[in-house]
């Protein structure tokens, strides 16, 4: 009996004893939980690019035929539209290097042919012809480092005939440091903010707790749209102001207030 009241006395006295470590336990981490001080801050950086992709188009057609014509489109006239095409191309890139450009920043994307249906004349009876014609063409792809030859160059695209200028997309050539730099200024504001807090309220920041992001950097290239008809239809040269590319960042920081004497 005796033996058995000292356990329980025993099992009952480490228990207290958890439930007030628990307790202590539970009460620091709410006093350090009230003691600290947690900021957010979100931040846009704006940085010019250094970089552009442009994107053009080159293609050649077949004569049309009747789109209800069994045959094939003539192999012949498929022939001299391909040939066309791969001259106009060869030529092209020839004077984009003549600009300047090495041949590694030229990529011309493989052969792309599709059948072009096309309305044709309408009849006494109402109904419209359709007509059907193959069109082949070639994609290209300029990678530009230096914006300065951006306008030569697409001069030189506009007098080389391309069919369709699909834009230009602004990029950086290094955009793990913008991001970088982003994230550092979303931090410099937020230690701003503590600390102005801080001082009004007439407390000490101590170390710092945690830190979070709330914004992961995000990096969108910037998109300029153009047309090779309104290319060629300005009668002074035009101008191409890249703008500024914008990466946003946030974070959340939370510091420990310093205990005041």
């Amino acid at each position: 009996m005796a033996l058995s009241r000292n356990l329980s006395q025993l099992l009952l006295g480490t228990l207290l004893l958890g439930t007030f470590m628990a307790s202590g336990a539970q009460a620091h981490e709410n006093q350090a939980r009230d003691s600290r001080l947690q900021v957010q801050a979100q931040t846009t950086l704006e940085v010019a690019p250094d970089k552009a992709t442009l994107s053009a188009r080159l293609w050649e057609r077949t004569p049309t035929i009747a789109a209800r014509d069994d045959r094939q489109t003539d192999p012949e006239a498929l022939r001299e539209a391909r040939d066309r095409l791969e001259e106009r191309t060869g030529e092209l890139i020839r004077t984009l290097e003549k600009n300047g450009l090495e041949s590694d920043a030229i990529q011309a994307g493989s052969l792309n042919v599709r059948p072009d249906h096309v309305p044709g004349q309408r009849h006494g009876n109402g109904e419209q012809e359709v007509l059907v014609r193959t069109q082949l063409e070639r994609p290209i792809s300029l990678t530009i480092d230096n914006l300065e030859r951006l306008p030569a160059i697409l001069d030189a695209l506009t007098q080389a005939g391309v069919n369709s200028l699909d834009g230009v997309q602004y990029d950086l050539s290094d955009r793990d440091a913008a991001i970088d730099r982003a994230l550092t200024q979303a931090l410099d504001k937020a230690r701003h903010k503590a600390e102005l807090m801080a001082d009004t309220l007439g407390v000490s920041l101590g170390k710092v707790l945690n830190v979070q992001e709330t914004q992961a950097p995000i990096f969108t290239p910037r998109m300029m749209v153009m047309r090779a008809d309104a290319m060629e239809s300005q009668a002074a040269a035009p101008e191409y102001r890249p703008g500024k590319i914008s990466i946003d960042a946030g974070v959340e920081v939370s510091w420990e207030i310093e205990s005041q004497p």
